[in-house]
């Protein structure tokens, strides 16, 4: 018996060990909002080719709204088509079970396909006192081959109230590219900034997206480069019904809003 006790004793001792270390892991980081990464261009889709700064002419039926359709698609643009992967293979993760790493990081790791080329996805998070640290490493594979690179990476409040994402261009050009920043209000994103930061012509251009309780509830603020100056936009409408109104002095020739219907028609704003 007196053999026995110290046994039972040892093995005590180790299962409580072991199920303090396994306390000890924690949860995992909660992974930021996809909308985090993603402005909402819905009402903006132009029958024109996107990213073609020309907007139609002044003056004919839908031309406020293809005006505001054309500036919004140059940034819809730069997500659609130099972030596709990145952007894609975030999205993804959110279907994935994360794996303990060591303290206070966590790894998700995982494939997207995207056109159907396969690409693989190593995702990592780590907590801090007041934020999490996030690193997005992507490989190509097949027809787009290239080694493992940090295609982007960023902070989000451990609330989850907040963030900051940075996305390099691609593993030919892996240089600093776009800044987006980002608030969470209850269960909304509501403010999302996206800023181009390589350094070139279009430096520190940026489009805000945000969302308020006025009759026209959702909005862009712009300043983009237009292949001739900096210029400023504003766009507003209403995320049912799509009526809105745009205000360009550049373009429009002077401060005031023009408007269009739920049909994307011009009308005279009231």
């Amino acid at each position: 018996m007196k053999k026995i006790f110290p046994l039972v004793f040892i093995l005590i001792l180790s299962t409580g060990f072991l199920t303090g270390c396994k306390k000890d892991k924690g949860l995992p980081p909660v992974l930021p909002p996809q909308e985090s990464m993603l402005i909402d261009f819905s009402n903006y889709t132009s029958a024109s080719k996107s990213g073609d700064l020309t907007p139609a002419q002044k003056g004919t039926e839908n031309s406020n709204w293809e005006y505001a359709a054309t500036v919004a698609g140059v940034w819809n643009l730069i997500i659609n088509t130099t972030l596709a992967i990145p952007v894609a293979a975030f999205k993804a993760a959110v279907n994935q079970t994360p794996v303990y790493v060591s303290s206070k990081s966590w790894q998700w790791s995982y494939e997207v396909t995207l056109l159907n080329t396969t690409y693989k996805a190593r995702l990592t998070g780590v907590i801090g006192s007041t934020d999490v640290q996030w690193k997005m490493y992507i490989t190509g594979d097949g027809t787009d081959s290239f080694a493992e690179f940090l295609w982007f990476e960023g902070t989000s409040k451990i609330d989850g109230t907040g963030g900051q994402w940075i996305l390099n261009q691609n593993a030919l050009t892996p240089v600093a590219f776009l800044q987006i920043d980002w608030t969470k209000t209850a269960t909304t994103v509501g403010y999302v900034k996206y800023t181009y930061v390589k350094n070139d012509s279009f430096l520190n251009s940026y489009i805000v997206y945000g969302l308020t309780s006025n009759l026209l509830n959702a909005y862009y603020t712009i300043h983009y480069y237009n292949l001739v100056k900096f210029s400023d936009v504003n766009i507003e409408w209403n995320t049912t019904t799509n009526n809105g109104h745009v205000k360009s002095v550049d373009y429009l020739g002077d401060s005031n809003w023009y408007c269009w219907d739920s049909n994307k028609i011009n009308t005279v704003c009231q």
